[in-house]
């Protein structure tokens, strides 16, 4: 019993979370079993009481049907149709509780009116049930995206609405009695009937039998009423009487009425006044006229039912609903200051009744009954005060209180919060969410719903939104304070007391006869009622077929779409809705009428951008007849013009059938957004590949490399690159910088001619090049995996691994000579190459086992020749031969023992190799005790001449990358650690002689090599630039672009270069947004502006672009990571860092699948594997799109940038006889301009219009349609806007070649938008020219003129926007000129130049307020807390800044978020102002500023008070990450200054409890991640560093567990945190070995430190 009792509680009590125990196994009540086997039998209308368990019988039926689908395996669906949104949810809700099955629920709040027919289908496919309102159901039907055949079961809540033209009736009419394959139907409600007044048995038995013949069912209810009287506890039903209400002042309704009367004709006046009538303006004026007679009526409606507090209270109400005047015009804003007065003055009026105010009347001891006498409150109000005060002892109260109109809810509420004896009642209101301007919204209905279930809400007044199946659970007490219309309403009302005793009582006038006839008449069509639906014999009972009537109605063959008369005017102003429009004109259809003789004809206008203007409909009986058959007939007409597709729905801008192909093809959502990543290869280079390895000879292309050090003493051999491929002259012939410590090389490169090598020289080059590039930077000696294996000697066996074919060249020295040939290789030194290899060849097969630490002699094996020599003084014992000793310095030598390159410093006299170890060869601990020793030990070698003195050499070190001036990041420094360069001492060895070999190459040559990688990585880029270069121009050859533009469209920021894709990118994207347009303008003429800014959209998207890229294979020609010379490696060169290829795919090229696409944020990008394969961002292939229109624009005009457009598969190819057509139908264009209206515009441009049509479209606005013109500036808006674009980007790029890419984006932003051009327009005094009929349009143009011509100092902060219109004309003249100068864009910034002049310039620059004020605070490491609510149509923001001891607060409202966040931070900015805290440099210089020395504190522009300064601890070496450092502020003082309008300061931040992070994290940059969180959650200023290294000659452990790490550098840091309106805390991390460890730990002392002070919750803990 109790489980039963439970499940079906669950239907009224709502408590989803409490009940679900037995949500999905329960047992059903006997007569909802009888019920359930009926509905099973037959289509039935369920007729139970409200609370009896209709949903539960409705959820057997689903759970029953469900099953016996799936057993079928045939898909069928289950909807469930709820007339209103909070009847969706709340069943939606149930049956997802109740059931297994998958439940969807869909109104017209969640958008499903846009959705199209795949969004549909995903939605069938998923979903078992689908619950949603009949209007959404009836909408799918029509537009054929759901049949009724694929429906097996339809459900029908609230079933009596079945009537006249609701939803429900067109869905059974149109749809469900034409249908074939019928659902069942089951119908539920309380009240089968509905009409108003006296309803007999016999009306009954005809209402229903309409409703049973409607839904093609049965009505089906309860005989024995026993057990339902268990489960639904009948309320008590009481009348309560009051009397009839009497006026105590009959002069006060007269005194409203004239007020009323006399401001109405105030506003008639106003209207008479304007100079020009526009419809606009007239409609404005119509509705502030209605609502000043709503307001009327209600204070009035008030005033009679419930007396003058509550009237008072009325006119509250409305005040607070009226427009804020500040955003609308002169004329505007007058009128709806009549409406204001006269609430004002009706609020005047009422207060005099209360000398004493208002608020004491209803106070503790208060004689209400007086209060009526006085007419203070009705005596209707007074008794509903006397119920509320009989509640008072009766547990917990929850009291609905239904109501008539919204107006009584709002009042009544305010009113008893103001009664001190109901003060223990909490109260709210409900209402519906209709377009009223008292409804509430959808989410603050259900929120007071919530409290009123939940009993946080005693007393809620509702109008009849909660009547209708709504469950408001242990409701006691039910008050219908007005009379219900209809019996529906009655029981509907009735049956929401649910609790035992509970009480329906239903308000009366005393004597009322009339109300007491209407009360009657209810309760007896209520009992008619039940015994209809009771007596009823379903046996005898035959169902009535439903008549249906041939509708006028279009049906499109192809998909089963419709569209009815009735249903034809909405789908026509939807159409109109979908055409662009603005604030002055919102496209819509007029319609005009024609009598004819007792018949109607209706004429439509459709909006100038629509597909056609005018239709004439067919001869109807009626005017509103008339209208919907010529609306039947737009829409036919409509969608066979295209304008409607197939389902009937405005046609929407698709793709073409190629790009939803190339689509397809991919799997992952996100193609060309930065959260996507995907894996991609490199392409191979073709012209560093070669055969000539295979061959005994070959003929090489010659390129010599020349170097030239600005230092004239520091010299640089030459080498040359033998390649089997001829370069491109632009690639083969270059000059490059290369960036050492403190000087700059300049190589050049340039082309020699051919050269053919002999197979010996080609054996001894090979071998040269294996030998140098690994000896230097790599290892000639390696010992295999394998355990207890050998060192082997690199080049002992076959080096046919070294080589690679597609990798083959040489790089061979230069003797310096200066002979008259262009260049003669070094075959000296290559030769002394090699024959070093063959030494070390013969050594390493002689000492092979010794080189293991066996005992023996390596240097007698070498050395035995030199025996004979005399052993002198002068000269020393190398390896291989003696060596005069002043011939030793600078010598390039070779150790014999490791195969490593060194050059001699110089000799170390005094010592020798019996002299103690000192530990500085190999960095070997000191556990030797003289040198001998250790190579003996060490090597095996037994040294023959230990007496000779010992060599200094300099070690070879690795490359670097030389590409990059790093010096000038602001430092001096000697080697990159972390992107900034630190001065290191250079490391030397000590080492015997004889165990080096003296190799005949200068140290000349040896100083070239460590450039050659550079040198190669940038010659290889170029090339592979060629290369692309030639995959474009295949077809074409009449431009050059060079490889290095081409190059720089290929290089991201990653790379770290001086030159990277962005200018590049931006350039391509308004090259590429012009050619489209122009493209699209010409080739759809039909097409409206939202259709070809549609196409365009999709066009130029990165989606697209990502697309067109990947499938030209660019993805492996874009250089995306930072120059690495120690993976660099030549051919011959074995790798020191190989990094094995892990990423499942054995080619070099990466397929387009899904599998190697992610959004996972760990993924490195940029990082290449040994096979090339590397992750990039997604959007970076979009971005090189652009960038190599960019190039292409950049190198060779807008015929390259279309010829690239057209290789990547851009429709953008500008066909001439097009241009011809645009202006031939211009020319044709009726225009009836104003007296010299043109001439003067055109005196004002300076230019003369072969085609007038033009210019006159161009300054017609939309609103002109009133006027009959069929044509407006829209498209030449569309193409107006590109060509801007653009001009203004070029005229940047070309201005400014040096600035940052950022700034070159904002100084576009400042120059390329509406506003600006709106200014352009004002300031050419072009407005006075633009074609309207708008009186909104004209007011705000006249504001705005006048605004400009204020001078600057007197705007205010955010000022005045400009009309869209004004900016839309200048784009639209754009657009005018380039099509009458046959696109000559060049004659269009003629004439655009000295109209936009001056056009902004980088010191000029002003930034929008708020990201001023987000850069500022980011370089000061303040954070910014954002607080925006939206009261009516304005946006109110709050902008909270907390400085060192004080919270600064900006408060801006606005119409627009953007706006009022602006306003906001217009106030901070003026504050900091005020305490010396502003910036004044622009946006792109305060981005240098983070990667420079923080001592430069001239970026601020700031009054710094030397002795109360922040002090700036930082160590020598920035830390980039902390941008706190870089500033020095002013101590702000304690005292609060008097607050400004809009802004305001607080002492401390509000106390809003202790913080609370739920864990550290404790990876690499965790604990600062997780201190900076807290700091930006709770607004405490960014914490500042101070770190010290110390050296050490011992390596030291540091760390512990997974941190251990041993090195000869320990890291300490300190961190100090100022916490406002508390001090500063100062704390000291551990040591650690390195600098972001050390920083890590500071943090993790810091957090846990300001755990102890009660500053933070860390873990809950």
């Amino acid at each position: 019993m109790n489980e039963t009792r439970d499940s079906n509680a669950l239907e009224d009590d709502h408590s989803l979370q409490e009940s679900s125990f037995s949500s999905k196994c329960y047992k059903p009540r006997s007569y909802q079993s009888k019920m359930f086997e009926v509905a099973m039998r037959r289509n039935t209308i369920a007729v139970l009481e409200t609370g009896a368990g209709k949903t539960m019988i409705a959820v057997m039926l689903i759970k029953d049907i469900a099953q016996a689908i799936k057993s079928s395996g045939n898909k069928k669906l289950i909807i469930f149709l709820a007339p209103t949104v909070h009847l969706v949810n709340q069943q939606f809700e149930y049956i997802k509780i109740h059931t297994n099955l998958e439940v969807g629920d869909y109104y017209g709040a969640k958008g499903v009116d846009e959705w199209s027919l795949k969004s549909w289908e995903k939605e069938m496919i998923k979903q078992d049930v689908l619950v949603m309102t009949p209007q959404v159901f009836l909408d799918v039907l029509r537009k054929a995206f759901l049949s009724l055949e694929a429906v097996c079961l339809m459900i029908i809540d609230e079933c009596h609405r079945a009537t006249g033209n609701h939803p429900y009736t067109k869905i059974m009419k149109e749809f469900y009695h034409k249908s074939n394959g019928k659902p069942k139907i089951f119908g539920m409600t309380a009240s089968p009937v509905v009409r108003k007044g006296v309803s007999s048995t016999a009306d009954c038995e005809d209402q229903i039998s309409e409703l049973e013949m409607i839904l093609d069912s049965q009505i089906y209810t309860v005989e024995d009423r026993t057990e339902m009287e268990v489960y639904v506890p009948s309320a008590k039903e009481t009348c309560r009487f009051y009397d009839k209400a009497q006026m105590p002042s009959p002069g006060l309704k007269a005194k409203i009425e004239a007020l009323w009367s006399k401001h109405d004709a105030s506003l008639s006046e106003l209207q008479q006044s304007l100079q020009s009538r526009y419809k606009d303006t007239d409609e404005k004026f119509k509705m502030l006229q209605k609502r000043l007679s709503n307001a009327h009526s209600k204070i009035l409606y008030c005033l009679d039912d419930l007396g003058l507090l509550c009237a008072y209270e009325a006119v509250k109400v409305c005040l607070e609903k009226v427009p804020n005047t500040k955003e609308e015009c002169e004329v505007h804003g007058e009128s709806s200051l009549q409406y204001r007065y006269f609430l004002e003055a009706v609020l005047c009026i009422i207060g005099e009744y209360f000398p004493q105010g208002d608020e004491n009347l209803l106070g503790s001891g208060s004689n209400y009954s007086e209060a009526v006498d006085l007419g203070y409150v009705s005596p209707k109000l007074y008794e509903l005060v006397l119920i509320f005060q009989s509640l008072r002892g009766a547990g917990q109260v929850l009291c609905l209180i239904f109501v008539e109109r919204i107006v009584t809810a709002k009042v009544i509420e305010r009113f008893v919060k103001k009664v001190s004896s109901l003060s223990h009642f909490t109260v709210s209101y409900l209402t519906g969410s209709s377009t009223s301007a008292d409804s509430l919204p959808p989410k603050m209905q259900k929120e007071t719903l919530e409290s009123f279930r939940s009993g946080k809400v005693n007393l809620l007044f509702a109008t009849d939104v909660v009547e209708e199946g709504i469950h408001v659970p242990n409701c006691s007490c039910v008050i219908r304070f007005d009379l219900p219309k209809t019996v529906r309403s009655y029981v509907q009302s009735r049956g929401r007391a649910r609790q035992n005793n509970s009480e329906f009582i239903v308000m009366l006038e005393r004597g009322n006869v009339k109300q007491r006839d209407q009360l009657f008449d209810i309760i007896r069509s209520e009992r008619s009622m039940t015994d209809a639906a009771i007596n009823r014999d379903p046996d005898a009972f035959i169902l009535k077929a439903c008549a249906i009537k041939d509708t006028n109605a279009y049906y499109v063959d192809a998909t089963g779409a419709s569209v009815t008369a009735d249903s034809s005017v909405s789908l026509i102003h939807r159409y109109c809705e979908k055409l662009p429009g603005d604030k002055y004109f919102v496209p819509k259809p007029t319609f005009q009428f024609s009598y004819l003789g007792g018949s109607y004809e209706c004429k439509m206008i459709l909006p100038p951008n629509a597909a056609f203007q005018t239709i004439v409909g067919p001869i109807s009986r009626n005017s509103q007849l008339a209208k919907q058959l010529v609306c039947l007939e737009a829409c036919k007409k409509l969608h066979q013009m295209g304008a409607l597709d197939d389902h009937l729905l405005p046609s929407i801008e698709l793709p073409s059938e190629r790009d939803i192909i190339v689509k397809s093809k991919e799997s992952a959502s996100g193609a060309g957004t930065t959260k996507r990543k995907e894996l991609h290869g490199t392409t191979f280079i073709h012209a560093l590949s070669g055969t000539w390895g295979e061959k005994d000879e070959a003929i090489f292309q010659v390129y010599k490399f020349d170097f030239c050090c600005n230092i004239p003493w520091e010299l640089y051999s030459g080498f040359v690159l033998l390649i089997e491929t001829k370069l491109d002259d632009d690639v083969g012939n270059i000059e490059l910088e290369l960036y050492l410590v403190s000087k700059m090389v300049k190589s050049s490169v340039s082309f020699c001619g051919q050269l053919r090598l002999e197979p010996e020289q080609m054996m001894k080059a090979k071998l040269f090049q294996e030998f140098f590039f690994n000896g230097l930077f790599g290892r000639l000696f390696f010992r295999s995996k394998s355990a207890g294996a050998q060192r082997e000697f690199l080049l002992q066996k076959e080096t046919k691994s070294l080589w690679n074919t597609s990798n083959m060249y040489l790089l061979l020295p230069l003797e310096n000579t200066s002979s008259p040939e262009p260049y003669r290789i070094n075959w000296m030194g290559i030769n002394s190459c090699v024959s070093a290899v063959e030494i070390l060849k013969k050594g390493a097969l002689l000492g092979a086992e010794r080189f293991n630490g066996e005992t023996g002699s390596l240097a007698p094996c070498i050395n035995g020749f030199l025996e004979t020599k005399r052993n002198s003084a002068d000269f020393i014992h190398l390896a291989n031969n003696l060596v005069d000793i002043n011939n030793l310095k600078d010598m390039v030598v070779l150790a014999i023992h490791t195969g490593k390159i060194y050059s001699v410093v110089k000799i170390m006299s005094n010592t020798s190799a019996e002299s103690p170890f000192d530990g500085s060869t190999d960095t070997a601990p000191s556990e030797y005790t003289s040198f001998a020793e250790y190579f003996n030990k060490k090597y095996g070698i037994a040294l023959m001449y230990p007496g000779q003195p010992l060599l200094q050499l300099k070690q070879s070190h690795n490359p670097h990358n030389l590409l990059v001036n790093f010096g000038d990041e602001g430092t001096n420094g000697n080697t990159l650690e972390a992107g900034v360069l630190i001065k290191k001492p250079y490391i030397h060895v000590h080492m015997p002689p004889e165990l080096l070999i003296r190799i005949d190459l200068s140290r000349e040559v040896l100083r070239s090599f460590y450039l050659l990688p550079s040198v190669m990585y940038r010659l290889e880029s170029l090339m592979l630039a060629s290369q692309l270069r030639g995959e474009i121009d295949r077809c074409s050859s009449n431009f050059h672009i060079s490889s290095t533009l081409i190059l720089e469209a290929l290089t991201t920021l990653r790379c770290c270069e001086n030159f990277s894709m962005e200018r590049l990118e931006l350039l391509g994207d308004s090259v590429l947004k012009y050619a489209v347009s122009c493209h699209l303008f010409l080739n759809y003429p039909e097409k409206h502006e939202g259709q070809l800014t549609a196409r365009r959209s999709w066009a130029v998207c990165n989606a697209t672009l990502h697309k067109l890229g990947t499938a030209h294979k660019l993805q492996g020609y874009i250089r995306d990571s930072a120059f690495d010379p120690r993976r660099w490696v030549a051919p011959g060169q074995r790798s020191l860092r190989p990094v094995p290829c892990k990423c499942g795919v054995d080619t070099l090229e990466v397929p387009l699948d899904g599998k190697f696409q992610t959004k996972d944020p760990k993924i490195v990008v940029g990082k290449c594997c040994d096979r090339g394969h590397r992750w990039m961002g997604s959007k970076t292939i979009a971005d090189c799109v652009e960038a190599l229109i960019g190039a292409y624009y950049y190198g060779g005009g807008l015929v390259a940038a279309v010829h690239i457009m057209k290789w990547l598969g851009i429709d953008a190819e500008l066909d001439p006889s097009l241009v011809a057509q645009a202006i031939t139908t211009a020319s044709l264009r009726a225009y009836v301009p104003k007296t010299n209206e043109i001439a003067t515009l055109e005196s004002k441009l300076q230019y003369k219009f072969s085609v007038k049509g033009l210019l006159q479209e161009a300054i017609t606005h939309a609103t002109e349609q009133e006027q009959g013109v069929s044509y407006c500036y829209q498209r030449l808006e569309f193409l107006g806007d590109s060509v801007l674009d653009l001009l203004i980007t070029w005229h940047l790029f070309q201005s400014h070649p040096d600035i940052d890419p950022g700034e070159l984006t904002d100084l576009r932003s400042a120059s390329v938008n509406n506003e600006n051009f709106a200014q352009v327009a004002v300031r050419r005094n072009l407005q006075q020219h633009l074609q309207h009929h708008s009186g909104s349009l004209l007011s705000q143009i006249t504001e705005y003129v006048k605004f400009i011509s204020e001078p600057h100092t007197s705007r205010s902060l955010q000022g005045t926007k400009g009309p869209k219109a004004l900016g839309d004309m200048v784009e639209s003249i754009a657009g005018a000129i380039l099509i009458d100068t046959k696109l000559n864009i060049d004659e269009v910034w003629r004439i655009y130049e000295p109209l936009l002049s001056p056009i902004v310039t980088p010191d000029k620059l002003e930034l929008p307020p708020l990201r001023k004020l987000n850069e500022l605070c980011d370089s000061l490491g303040y954070f910014i807390k954002e607080k925006c609510i939206k009261k009516g149509d304005t946006v109110h923001a709050e902008l909270s800044l907390q400085l060192k001891d004080a919270l600064l607060i900006g408060r801006g409202c606005e119409r627009s978020r953007k706006a009022a966040k602006g306003e906001a931070a217009c106030q901070l900015l003026k504050e900091l102002e005020n305490r010396g805290i502003s910036c004044s440099r622009s946006a792109s210089q305060k981005r240098k500023l983070d990667s420079e020395h923080h001592s430069d504190s001239s970026a601020f522009d700031m009054d710094i008070d030397l002795d109360n300064q922040i002090s700036d601890k930082n160590s020598s070496e920035p830390n980039k990450k902390l941008k706190i450092n870089e500033v020095q502020l002013p101590v702000e003082s304690n005292t609060v200054s008097s607050p400004a309008n809009n802004w305001s300061e607080k002492a401390c931040i509000p106390n809003n409890g202790t913080p609370v992070i739920a864990s550290i994290k404790m990876k690499k940059g965790g604990p600062r991640t997780s201190l900076y969180e807290l700091c930006k959650k709770v607004q405490w200023p960014m914490p500042t560093f101070d770190t010290t290294e110390s050296k050490s000659r011992t390596p030291i452990e540091l760390g512990e567990g997974s941190e251990k790490r041993t090195g000869f550098s320990s890291f300490v840091s300190r961190i100090n945190l100022h916490i406002p309106e508390f001090g500063s805390i100062e704390c000291t991390g551990d040591a650690r070995a390195d600098k972001k460890s050390s920083l890590d730990s500071a943090a993790l002392v810091m957090l846990y430190e300001l755990q102890r002070r009660g500053k933070v919750i860390i873990g809950g803990s």
